[in-house]
Formats: structure tokens, sequence, C-alpha cells
């Protein structure tokens, strides 16, 4: 009984493996033009149009890339080497504040408006939540981006 079944499952895989030879060698696979990495860029960088060029890649690896313009003006959030495809998870959005690194504080209520300088403990873009450190009187304030090295407190 168990060469029988031996036998049924050699003709069987014999059929198939005829079948797929009939076929003949596959198609190549569609192939798409893409942007991708001209040099190398450094974390923290800033992309622009001049970082890429174009190269024919299989579509399948094409798929869930974001589009050039999407990527540009963006940060590079880790080293990305030359001819790389820029997927979003490697882009962030420019980081205005810096953690460690000096801030302007604005507290601005109707037509009171008081600045100090501090210290950021977070960084972040436009509209992020921060956490900065007050040097005139080392207290601990969160806040939000409102530009390069600027960050908007509100009265308590």
């Amino acid at each position: 009984m168990q060469l029988s079944h031996a036998l049924v499952l050699s003709a069987l895989f014999m059929l198939c493996a005829a079948q797929l030879h009939a076929q003949g060698p596959e198609a190549p696979a569609p192939q798409v033009s893409v942007p991708v990495l001209d040099h190398a860029i450094a974390k923290g960088d800033l992309l622009s149009s001049g970082d890429f060029t174009t190269q024919d890649v299989a579509e399948t690896a094409a798929r869930g890339l974001p589009r050039a313009r999407d990527i540009i003006g963006m940060e590079a959030a880790r080293a990305l080497p030359a001819g790389a495809m820029v997927r979003s998870s490697d882009v962030i959005r420019p980081q205005l504040v810096r953690r460690g690194e000096p801030v302007t504080i604005a507290l601005r209520d109707g037509g009171l408006s008081i600045t100090a300088q501090g210290k950021a403990l977070s960084g972040g873009a436009a509209g992020d939540f921060v956490r900065v450190v007050s040097l005139a009187t080392n207290h601990t304030l969160d806040g939000v981006v409102e530009g390069t090295g600027a960050v908007r407190v509100s009265a308590q």
C-alpha cells in the first residue's frame, strides 16, 4: 500500500514539473522608472530635487514608494546610501528644534508678550509639542514649535 502511495506522489510530481516546463520561461517583470539617490545623504540633511536621479526597477520593488515631490524638503531620518530608493520611513518632517540646542521661549497672552532663553529637552518639527527648560528659572515647560529655535508656551 505504501509503495502505491509513493508511486502516485511521484507521478503527480512529474506531471507538475512537465506542466511548468511546457509553459516556458517566466515573462520579465514590468519595469517602472523610480527616483533613487544620486549620492549618499547624511542623517539630518534636507532632500532636494538635485539629490535624485531615475532608475528602472521591477514594478513590485517600487510598490509603496512615495512620489519624489512628497519627499523633497523632508529630512533624512538616517544615513541613506547612494542608489537607495527613499521610503516614507527614511524621512521625517524638518526638525526646527533639536534636543540640547538653545531656543527662544515665547509666552503671548492678549497684548502681553514675554520671551526667555531656554534649552530644548526634545526635538520637533513645526506644530510638534516639545519640552524646554527656561535658563532664567530652571523650570521645565511644555510648548509648541513655532519656527527654527522658537517655542511658544501657554499661560498656566
